[in-house]
Formats: C-alpha cells, structure tokens, sequence
C-alpha cells in the first residue's frame, strides 16, 4: 500500500470527517460533495500520512476510511475537540462561529448571550488572520467574556462560497447538537481592545513589514540573476531587513545537490526554493530568488507556498528575448544546446512558458542594470511592499 500525504485542505476534510463532524458524511468523494480526495494515479488505496509521515487513516479509492490515529501536533491541537467532546463539556451553551477577531461591539454582542462557545473556524483558505492568530484572538475574547470557551474547528474552503457556508452551517450545527447557534451581526465598528488588537496587528502586517519573495524569472541569460543580486546589494545596504539570496546555481550546488537536469528534477528544484523563500517569508524576512522557473504550474505552486506561509508574492519577469539572450551567451549554454549537446535546454529544446500577469515584466535588451532595475524598484514601490528606488536614483546620480 503507498502512502500518500493529502493537501492542506484534504488534511482539514479528513480531521473532520474522522471526527463526525461533516456527518452524515463520512467518506471521500460522495457524489455531489466538496469534501474529495485525489490519489495518485493508478492507486485504489493509501495510507494517508500527514506532512511528517505519521499515518493517519487508510483510504479506499472509493473515499472510504479506516482511522489509524489523529493529528497529534500544532498549535492549540488541545482545543480540537470532538463534536461528541464538545456537547458533552459544554451542553447548555450558545454556540458562536468565529472568522474573525471580535471587535468591541461583536463581544458586546457575546456578552449578551451568557455561556457560549466561540468556535473558531480556522480551515485551510478561510479566515483573513492566520489559523493560529484567530485561536489566540478567540483565547483573548474569551477571556474578556463572563463564560465562554473556545473550539478550533479546521473548517477549509472548497473554492465555492454558497457551498462553503451550507457545510459551514452543518459543521456549526453538529458541533451544537440541541443547543442554539448565534451568527454574529455585522457592525461598522471594527476596533479591538488593546490585547486582541496586538495579536491582529501582528498578523496583518504592513506591506512593508511583510515577509516578501522576490521571484525573477527568465531565459537563461536574460540578466535576472544580476538584476536579483543588484537588488540585494541595495537592500543590504539600506538595512532593516533580514535579506536572503536563493540564486539557481547556488541552490543546485547546496540545496538541489544530486538532482538532474530532467524536467522533473528541475521542477523540483524549483518546489525546493519555494518552500525555503516561504519559511523566510513565514518569520519576516525577505528571500530573493532568481531561477529560471520556465513552467507557470511550478510558479503557481511557489505563489501559493509563500501566501499560505503569510508572506508576499512578487514575480518579476525577466522578459529579454531568445535572440538577445542566446548573442549574449556568457556560458556557452546556448551554443551547446544548438549542437545537441544539452537535452531539454529551456527556450531551445524546452519550453518557457511566459508569465500571464507577472508584478512587473522587464526587458534589459540595450540597458544599464541600474536603469532596468529602476523598473522592479518603481513597481515595488507602487505596491507599497519596499521602497528602495529613491536611494537607487541617488546612488545613480552621484556616480553619473
């Protein structure tokens, strides 16, 4: 039997059907559900594990499943209780769900109901604060009410919201069993008291202040490592950030040791960079990378991993032609690749799939770096991420 880790939302759908709480539901794939599980393909069962290996539950291709034990680690696991546990510690209670950090008038509006619990639904793709960020601010509530506790219910998004609110209702509900469910009012007010306003603002950095990754992308040859490393230098310089390079040859030689040059082994090169540019990113920090990354599907991938980590995404499409880029040809690389000498060599015999809608797209045919990197500091101002190109301007003039 192989093993197989689910995605973050499939990890959340399993919780909750091993648990009860999407009853009646309690397989996989049943017609005309959200709740669904890819297998890899050919395969008619897995061991599910999660993203360290401890197997969770096993799996027919039918979604059937067979529990083997549950999530045993994470933040605030003590409060992902059963539905079963839930009624049976709190009956009596009003059940809250939470999305949400409460605003003085929402807790004013708790305050009323006496003994509650503010169920915190904290699944994959859902709340604006981060899982663990809406736990602490629903501990911080809680704390202020006469009676309340909380429950962290893993509750993800299917990408559908008329969908995602009928199953949210039915989750709320199972949790409630027989006891009454209050929706929160929406109120114009949304400040915090002072402790809930901490942890908010925490979460929801400043622009400037958010873990960012730069991303060039570009043919080989097409200046992004040098446009990425000038970048760096100024960042550096400016100070105030922790900055890291994850340039393509310098991750082949350390992180990606080992690995071909096949198209499978390039992707996962670049899954690798995503997934340290995101753990950069996730505690603050700014990580610049610069591989050639030619498929949009790896790039998304890489999007996706620093979002989900809290971090900002800003793609830079290094957009210097084929022609330029192969006169060029410091390495020799194109040259080989004409002769036959290197197999699916990106822009010859491999495809680059051109960014739709990268933040900013660059050409550096016929330009200083300085002056194309002007473009990147202009376009990062604009989003409010860093603002870098007024002292680029001034080291330009005072060198002209």
């Amino acid at each position: 039997m192989i093993q197989h880790c689910p995605t973050p939302t499939e990890l959340d759908d399993l919780e909750l059907l091993v648990s009860g709480a999407y009853a009646p539901l309690t397989r996989f794939n049943e017609p005309g559900s959200p709740v669904t599980l890819d297998l890899p393909d050919g395969a008619t069962e897995a061991e599910l594990v999660d993203p360290e290996g401890l197997p969770l539950a096993r799996v027919s291709s039918h979604g059937s499943l067979e529990p083997l034990t549950h999530a045993q680690y994470g933040p605030f696991r003590r409060l992902h209780l059963t539905p079963a546990q839930v009624r049976e510690q709190h009956a009596g209670a009003t059940f809250v769900p939470v999305v949400d950090a409460l605003s003085d008038a929402e807790l004013e509006e708790v305050r009323g109901l006496g003994r509650v619990v503010l169920v915190a639904l904290t699944g994959t793709g859902t709340a604006d604060l981060s899982p663990v960020a809406l736990v602490r601010a629903s501990l911080a509530a809680a704390d202020l009410l006469d009676d309340a506790h909380v429950v962290a219910v893993p509750l993800p998004s299917h990408g559908d919201a008329d969908v995602d609110h009928e199953l949210g209702a039915q989750v709320v509900a199972t949790y409630a069993g027989d006891d009454p469910v209050h929706a929160l009012t929406e109120h114009p007010d949304d400040s915090y008291p002072a402790g809930i306003a901490e942890i908010v603002d925490a979460d929801r950095p400043e622009p400037e202040d958010q873990g960012l990754v730069l991303f060039f992308t570009g043919l080989s040859g097409s200046g992004k490592s040098t446009l990425a490393r000038a970048l760096m230098d100024l960042l550096l310089e400016q100070g105030g950030r922790t900055v890291t390079s994850l340039d393509g040859d310098v991750v082949r030689r350390h992180l990606s040791a080992g690995l071909t040059f096949s198209k499978a082994d390039r992707e996962t090169n670049i899954r690798r960079i995503g997934w340290v540019a995101a753990e950069i990113a996730r505690h603050g920090g700014v990580a610049v990378c610069s591989p050639i990354a030619p498929f949009a599907e790896t790039r998304d991938q890489v999007q996706q991993m620093v979002e989900d980590a809290g971090g900002a995404f800003f793609l830079v499409h290094v957009a210097t032609p084929l022609e330029e880029c192969e006169r060029r040809d410091r390495k020799g690389l194109y040259a080989k690749a004409r002769a036959g000498e290197i197999p699916e060599f990106t822009g010859i015999s491999s495809p680059y799939e051109e960014p739709q809608d990268p933040a900013v797209r660059v050409d550096t045919t016929g330009r200083t770096i300085e002056d194309a990197l002007d473009d990147v500091l202009i376009a990062l101002d604009e989003a409010r991420l860093l603002h870098l190109h007024g002292l680029h301007r001034g080291r330009g003039d005072a060198g002209a």
